[in-house]
């Protein structure tokens, strides 16, 4: 029986009422469906980023990244019994489908968003050609998002919040945080929200010790490795990428023992930041398939902080570019790189792979091979291939709408004064869209995972229809005096 995961029921057991009375969720559900069986037609079995080879060799044989949070490269691992590309883009292909008819349930039956407004905020989600292509490609990015978005959609279900939701929550936040860092400070969002709709402290106990597991897990392992409590090697590598656009040593000198990181060049003639870090020549020392020695990571944290202090307003004119300008900006640029870009566009004929070393041993077409048994090459098969090319040219969502979204979900906080869950949702695609840029660069895979928060907050400030009437639904008793939110007034207890 399908029309419980659309709302209330139209008709009891009766799909075709169901779908009579979610016309256009189901018109945009099967056309992103479509779209991504399209993808798998015309370039399979999957689509390769510079970073997908590490995660690969992570699977082949489980160890703590020194560049990266090795979460992405675990979940590989439990596919490896299959030796299966295609079995991997098929599973993020599905799970971002799933999550996008999760949340559309919700929106409708426990948020009480009305239909149209419900299938809008799932849209971008199920028919953006970049989102797309992000989950065609072997990449942390489409898992982060799952895991993110689950733990947000059950952490704003109504009902009171126990501490077994609490801790599942915990758990999906602590183990998508080891599969991208920028996952922790969304448990602060959380927390926050918690705080809003004054919970009991066993929530918060709960939350915190499942959150603190994976995280306080994967630290040991990477200390039992590397010799230090942490997440990856490169923290202060990243920190200093942001730097490197402005400091300037000429106007400041530096340390002695930190002189040797200073960036090359006038700070309007030098690469991305996050470009920096890689090139050949650059003060960082990068070589292919070495990690960073951990002294230089400690001098590059050092030098960050230093280049901060002295160039605060630099600092801070940076930060705002990427995050209003770039971030915002209706129209894409070649940045950080034009093959970094690029790679985020479907390609019209297949690359091969590059055969350099990776970090952990071995190179990369010697990890493809073990993981997958063949080449993994990408093939461009026509026509289908051709059509995910054009779509790819004419529909996404623009930087500028997503920030029309935004402030159209921040309004709503204000005039409507809507209720913490859209808090929840809001507050945690501006913290996804802001940490890059505050801590390494901008790069526009970092939007996408932004783009459903700021979807479900708009829809829930402004999509609200009539209240139902109050309903027991199953699972835990709401708390003595635990509020049913609305749109009309704050929470209250």
């Amino acid at each position: 029986m399908l029309s419980p995961w659309f709302g209330r029921r139209p008709e009891a057991g009766s799909l075709r009422a169901a779908v009579r009375g979610n016309r256009l969720f189901t018109v945009v559900l099967l056309a992103g469906v479509l779209l991504r069986v399209v993808t798998m037609l015309g370039f399979p079995p999957a689509l390769w980023f510079n970073d997908s080879y590490d995660f690969l060799r992570i699977a082949n044989d489980p160890f703590p990244h020194q560049l990266r949070p090795s979460g992405y490269g675990l979940f590989l691992w439990l596919l490896k019994p299959f030796h299966s590309l295609t079995l991997v883009t098929i599973l993020q292909h599905a799970a971002v489908v799933g999550i996008a008819v999760l949340g559309y349930r919700m929106l409708v039956r426990d948020f009480e968003v009305r239909r149209h407004w419900a299938a809008l905020a799932v849209a971008p989600v199920l028919l953006d050609a970049f989102q797309i292509e992000l989950e065609h490609l072997l990449l942390s990015d489409t898992l982060f998002t799952v895991l993110v978005f689950g733990a947000m959609l059950l952490m704003a279900r109504p009902g009171a919040t126990g501490w077994r939701r609490a801790a599942v929550v915990g758990a999906l936040l602590g183990l998508a945080s080891v599969t991208r860092t920028v996952g922790v400070p969304l448990f602060v969002i959380v927390v926050l929200f918690l705080v809003m709709r004054r919970t009991r402290w066993t929530a918060y106990v709960a939350l915190g010790a499942a959150f603190v597991v994976p995280l306080g897990g994967y630290a040991t392992w990477y200390k039992s490795e590397h010799g230090r409590f942490g997440m990856s090697g490169v923290d202060g590598i990243f920190l200093w990428g942001r730097t490197a656009a402005f400091a300037d040593c000429d106007a400041h000198r530096p340390p002695p023992e930190l002189a040797r990181l200073c960036p090359y060049g006038a700070a309007d003639d030098r690469p991305a930041s996050s470009h920096q870090i890689w090139e050949a020549n650059s003060p960082t020392g990068w070589t292919d398939g070495e990690p960073f020695p951990a002294e230089t990571n400690a001098l590059a944290q050092r030098f960050a902080v230093w280049a901060i202090m002295n160039q605060p307003l630099d600092y801070a004119r940076v930060v705002a570019y990427d995050f209003f300008v770039r971030t915002f900006a209706w129209n894409r640029e070649p940045y950080p790189t034009v093959g970094t870009e690029a790679r985020y566009h479907f390609p019209t004929e297949a690359r091969t792979h590059k055969d350099l070393p990776v970090i952990g041993g071995g190179h990369r077409i010697e990890v493809v091979q073990e993981y997958a048994h063949d080449s993994g090459r990408t093939r461009i098969v026509s026509p289908y291939a051709d059509v995910m090319r054009w779509y790819q040219e004419h529909v996404r969502v623009p930087g500028t709408v997503l920030g029309v979204v935004l402030l159209a979900g921040a309004a709503g906080m204000v005039w409507r004064r809507a209720r913490p869950r859209t808090f929840l949702f809001w507050s945690s695609a501006v913290t996804l869209l802001a940490v890059p840029p505050v801590t390494v660069d901008f790069d526009y895979r970092y939007m996408l995972p932004a783009m459903p928060f700021a979807c479900f907050a708009a829809a829930m400030a402004w999509g609200r229809g009539r209240p139902a009437k109050p309903s027991r639904r199953g699972g835990e008793p709401d708390e003595p005096g635990a509020e049913r939110e609305s749109d009309a007034e704050p929470a209250r207890t």
